[in-house]
């Protein structure tokens, strides 16, 4: 085990002391402090270990360190965007930002399951908004790829999703090297319904206009997919998706389905209420999910695997199975900082 993987083992007792929110804000403090130190960064890469130059990869014409990133969720507005790079990730996708600040859902709204690897949050996008994380993505490192997953407030009707879309695109795309376009968040009321194909077609159409107008005809998007759809639901979703013109598929976002829950732990969270479950247990729906989509996407199309990886074989089987890109964000929590390296040691 590495020293990170070691240092992090005793740590965390410490911090599962505190709740869910909590212990990441002070996680996120202690970053931002030590992120200016000069030499900090170096150090830390230096402990972690850089991705060997052989997992160097070119995906829709960016080339990416190495093909793991950290998923969407975990630094939504791109404070410790420095970190993430000396710790090993080849991208990280920030967000999901919305058009204007919003705090999302009442707290508490993040859960733990320790002894299942899994999380359950409602967080319901919240946000600082587009302009502000614009604004923070400037001073963004070099050599480091940025995804920018976007998503529309909660007070914004179904029927003006495609304005808030545009409106966080304008402001995020032109500071990031590819978009995710998230549909499938379980915590904005009516979001989900936006994966139909009779909504999801003038979505997607409407954000190609946008980028045609603003000169980011070579940036790539990509399209984030909930896990719970049915396989008929899903093979018309990838076929709008495959003749849209889009880039690629990101799957999968956090599941409603409690019973990938243990009988002992579910009473537990159907007590804790409403959101997603994210972590080990969504493997197995992920994979059936992600090569249901692997085996429907057209030639060209790119695919990123999300969900239940948290080892090294998790992440090459999402490879082998045909996904060019693949992205943590629970297994970090219950791992720590040093999963990053010991994956890209795996691969």
């Amino acid at each position: 085990m590495s020293f990170l993987l070691s240092a992090y083992q005793t740590l965390r007792p410490l911090l599962f002391q505190m709740s869910p929110e909590t212990a990441h804000g002070v996680a996120f403090t202690l970053g931002k402090l030590a992120q200016p130190i000069p030499g900090a960064m170096g150090l830390l890469s230096a402990i972690a270990g850089k991705p060997s130059p052989n997992l160097a990869r070119e995906v829709c014409g960016l080339r990416f360190a190495s093909p793991l990133g950290l998923a969407a969720g975990l630094d939504k507005g791109a404070e410790l965007l420095p970190i993430w790079k000396a710790l090993g990730f080849g991208f990280v996708e920030i967000g999901t930002v919305t058009p204007r600040p919003q705090p999302g859902n009442p707290k508490p709204r993040l859960f733990r399951i320790p002894s299942e690897g899994l999380i359950l949050n409602r967080m319901g996008f919240n946000s600082e908004g587009a302009e502000i994380v614009a604004q923070r993505l400037k001073h963004r490192p070099s050599g480091l790829i940025i995804g920018g997953n976007i998503g529309k407030n909660k007070v914004t009707p179904e029927e003006q999703a495609l304005d808030d879309y545009r409106a966080a695109y304008r402001l995020i795309a032109p500071e990031v090297d590819y978009i995710a376009i998230n549909i499938s968040s379980p915590n904005t009321p009516g979001l989900r319904r936006l994966q139909a194909p009779e909504a999801l077609k003038p979505l997607l159409e409407g954000l190609l206009v946008t980028r045609q107008e603003m000169g980011l005809e070579h940036q790539p998007i990509f399209v984030k997919l909930a896990p719970d759809l049915a396989f008929e639901e899903l093979d018309a979703i990838v076929d709008v998706i495959g003749a849209s013109g889009m880039n690629g598929i990101i799957a999968t976002n956090t599941t409603l389905d409690r019973g990938i829950v243990s009988e002992a732990n579910r009473p537990k969270v159907e007590a804790w209420g409403d959101g997603g479950l994210s972590g080990v247990g969504l493997k197995p729906k992920a994979q059936d999910v992600n090569r249901r989509i692997l085996q429907r996407l057209p030639v060209g199309l790119k695919f990123m695997a999300c969900g239940g990886i948290s080892t090294g074989e998790d992440a090459r089987q999402a490879l082998t199975d045909g996904a060019a890109l693949v992205q943590i964000y629970s297994a970090l929590i219950f791992q720590g900082p040093g999963l990053a390296a010991e994956i890209n040691r795996g691969f």
